[in-house]
């Protein structure tokens, strides 16, 4: 990678021999796509992870600094190709600055946060332990008959991480008078991060998440009838914090019909996030820098790089909250490009409810399989950028190659760096998709504008501003009663 380091911007970008008029195909966007190009861009999120602390998350000077890099292409340099406008908002943002927890014979037990952890505001907790039964088909400690006879005053609960929300646990936790929660992870493997929701704030009780191997001992001694006295300290901050979407457009193409690409330009605070999601923000980047280089289609490419998707889709669902349904009839389609260069990728192609998914789907299933990929058809879930679209009934489809431990060891944490991308997986998805909004770019004969019917779009935009509003509570709550959580000192 030294040698990336050395190349000045003028050589990144020397001019092409072929005239900017060439006549945009599928085919020849797709050869157009460089793997040393997405490397690149690897290298320089990367890069930038390092300079500021470690990671690019929301309200931080690392998401900025990425910021920067996408604007400085998109708006300064591709000025005469695209129209870019940077979509701010304001949300809340939570940062714990230390978090411990201690174990039964004062040893010091790796420990890893959630995003929107409360803090233990009186100084670290020690307290006893009480255990609470594993379900792992419905999940541990995710409903109230899972608490039944628990009387988890004054102590904190041990719960076993899996299948159900965490914040779930954690009401329920309070609720039966926990002090806080020791969360067990379910894997073998370091447990990675996870956000509890901004509107969580104020519901929940203080949580640390340990090795499996470590809450199955102390399971076991609780079960043998010992006393188990753990500390846990977490020194929390809560804010409200600017942050922003920015978004491309082409210049060439009809506005009424575009086709629409987005990838979170957020990491989580643990890491630098260079596969979740620098591996989707450098498809995007690259599938622009070449489609700069066409003229002549039909339709309107727009790309978005989100904000504070590791906080709860938060810059896409601000986004797609404030489209008019006039607006929103004119994306065409969606697709979303989150963790596309996994380790050992599993090529997972979404599809939905939406009969049209599957063509723009099939575009992409159709160029892996051809290139030897063994691609598949998948659901979508609910924690990606595409929930906002789906919910206006947005024809959508995109590209995941996997967060689990089998497929992405380091997700979520640390290690998802640089070492951390596949890039023949990253290539490989960046032509399929470079290919597909090649295709819809020159026509989207057969492709029907979005579903309003409420039975594909059961939430719809009224949802999602409802959540916006619970989230502006939550601000609201923070900046009045809380924003440092290490004021003294409490032990129990």
């Amino acid at each position: 990678m030294k040698n990336l380091e050395l190349l000045t911007l003028a050589a990144l970008f020397a001019a092409k021999v072929t005239a900017t008029d060439n006549v945009l195909t599928p085919q020849g966007l797709a050869a157009a796509i460089k793997t040393e190009e997405l490397e690149r861009n690897l290298w320089n999120l990367d890069r930038i992870a390092r300079e500021n602390g470690g990671n690019r998350a929301f309200g931080t000077p690392g998401f900025e600094a990425s910021s920067d890099y996408v604007l400085e292409r998109a708006k300064t340099r591709f000025g005469p190709e695209y129209d870019t406008t940077v979509q701010e908002f304001n949300h809340l943002y939570n940062e714990v600055r230390e978090i411990s927890v201690t174990g039964p014979d004062g040893e010091p037990v790796a420990a890893v946060t959630l995003i929107y952890n409360p803090g233990t505001d009186d100084g670290p907790i020690k307290a006893p332990l009480i255990d609470t039964p594993v379900d792992d088909a419905r999940g541990s400690g995710c409903f109230e008959d899972q608490w039944e006879g628990i009387d988890a005053t004054g102590k904190l609960a041990l719960v076993k991480r899996g299948t159900c929300a965490i914040v779930d646990k954690l009401k329920l936790a309070k609720a039966h008078g926990a002090l806080g929660v020791i969360l067990y992870h379910n894997l073998a493997g370091t447990p990675g991060s996870a956000t509890l929701g901004a509107d969580s704030y104020g519901q929940i009780v203080p949580v640390a998440t340990i090795p499996l191997a470590v809450g199955q001992a102390w399971k076991a001694s609780l079960a043998a009838g010992e006393e188990v006295v753990v500390e846990l300290f977490i020194d929390a901050i809560f804010e409200d914090r600017k942050s922003w979407n920015i978004i491309a457009e082409t210049k060439e193409g009809d506005p009424n019909n575009v086709i629409m690409l987005g990838a979170h330009l957020d990491s989580v605070q643990a890491g630098p996030g260079v596969n979740d999601d620098g591996s989707g923000t450098s498809l995007l980047m690259e599938i622009m820098t070449e489609l700069r280089y066409y003229k002549g289609y039909a339709n309107k490419v727009r790309f978005a790089w989100w904000a504070a998707e590791e906080s709860g889709l938060v810059g896409s669902l601000y986004y797609t909250s404030t489209l008019t349904p006039e607006e929103a009839d004119k994306i065409r389609f969606y697709f979303n490009y989150d963790m596309v260069a996994s380790p050992t990728p599993d090529y997972a192609i979404y599809i939905g409810d939406n009969a049209v998914d599957e063509i723009g789907a099939a575009k992409l299933l159709q160029w892996l399989q051809a290139s030897g990929k063994p691609a598949h058809y998948a659901g979508f879930g609910s924690s990606s950028d595409y929930v906002g679209f789906l919910e206006l009934g947005i024809p959508s489809s995109g590209i995941f190659t996997g967060a689990s431990a089998s497929t992405d060891p380091c997700y979520h944490i640390a290690c998802d760096g640089l070492s951390n991308a596949n890039l023949d997986a990253l290539t490989a998805n960046a032509k399929a998709a470079a290919n597909a909004v090649a295709e819809f770019a020159l026509s989207l004969e057969g492709v029907p504008t979005r579903l309003r019917d409420s039975s594909v779009n059961p939430r719809s935009r009224n949802a999602v501003r409802t959540q916006f509003l619970k989230w502006r509570r939550a601000a609201e709550t923070a900046a009045t009663q809380k924003s440092c959580s290490h004021t003294g000192d409490n032990m129990v």
